[in-house]
């Protein structure tokens, strides 16, 4: 038995399926109308309707040195696809040893372990080593095995664009927040454990929440944003500044930080409980000021600011 089989087998939904197979990251409305055509074509032939989700992707395996950064950690991103109404998600650990599978001996590990009897893939899509399981690979290698191989071939556009994960992170690149919760359909969010920062914050009356996050978590660019941040249960207005500090680290070496000030919290007990931050907008540029004296004033107008903002909703 092999890792992949393993996980695979883990996952398995106990009858036949059908399932699509890619990365998945962010979870936008591109991937859920491919989502909505897989559940519709495995009610139609009774079967369960699955997911197979690669992490990580396979760029940083294929090509070392890479750099990606994720819309979605892999637990947001099973959670979301969890909520597509699917009934399993089977999360594949992408190694060499799964980059050199043949396209063959990919489609056996899904026919052992998952029961494959119909795969979802679009026009460009490809299994296996050197990209040799294309479409109509994949459809005679499914005579052999039988299953079959249906092509989803109309992909999801948003004004005119293919709603895609390089789309949302384009549009998260340039501080479009609004952009990217059309393409999403949802806010962009970060979650995570609070951590402890140097405490600045309530020294001027603004105590902040330091969210914890992996290097790898795409995020927008340096500046101040309108978000919505929540505690538990509850949900509190908010502004979050993304940056090094300039103020207080003038070097510009500091290593970025996400600082949310939660508005109506008169606290600072959030240490160790998780956050999750939706951005609603962008603010301004991050900015160095002369002293503490004027980054308060500052904070009090992006407080003001994003009062009445937040409240026209």
């Amino acid at each position: 038995m092999t890792l992949a089989h393993d996980e695979l087998l883990r996952a398995a939904p106990g009858r036949e399926c059908a399932v699509t197979v890619g990365v998945f990251d962010g979870v936008h409305r591109g991937h859920l109308h491919l989502i909505g055509e897989l559940r519709e074509q495995a009610q139609e032939k009774g079967l369960a309707a699955g997911i197979v989700t690669l992490h990580p992707a396979p760029m940083v395996v294929l090509k070392p040195g890479s750099v990606m950064t994720y819309l979605t950690s892999l637990e947001e991103r099973i959670e979301l696809l969890r909520a597509s109404g699917v009934d399993f998600v089977a999360p594949l650990t992408f190694t060499s040893e799964v980059a050199q599978l043949s396209a063959r001996r990919f489609a056996e590990l899904m026919v052992e372990a998952l029961g494959l009897k119909l795969v979802i893939m679009g026009p460009d899509h490809a299994f296996g080593r050197g990209r040799e399981g294309t479409p109509a690979y994949m459809s005679q290698v499914g005579r052999e095995m039988s299953f079959q191989v249906e092509l989803f071939s109309e992909p999801l556009t948003n004004g005119g664009q293919v709603v895609s994960s390089t789309a949302v992170r384009a549009a998260l690149e340039g501080g479009d927040m609004e952009k990217v919760a059309a393409l999403l359909g949802r806010r962009f969010s970060v979650r995570g454990p609070v951590v402890e920062g140097a405490r600045r914050g309530k020294s001027i009356g603004f105590p902040t929440a330091n969210v914890g996050l992996a290097p790898d978590r795409a995020l927008p660019p340096f500046g101040v944003y309108v978000t919505r941040a929540y505690l538990g249960e509850a949900d509190y207005r908010s502004v979050t500044n993304i940056g090094r500090r300039p103020t207080f680290e003038p070097s510009g070496f500091a290593a970025p930080t996400v600082e949310v000030y939660l508005m109506d919290y008169d606290s600072d007990d959030f240490y160790g409980r998780e956050l999750r931050v939706e951005f609603v907008l962008r603010l301004r540029d991050e900015k160095r000021f002369s002293g503490v004296d004027e980054l308060a004033a500052q904070i009090k107008r992006d407080v003001a600011a994003a009062d009445v903002l937040l409240g026209r909703e």
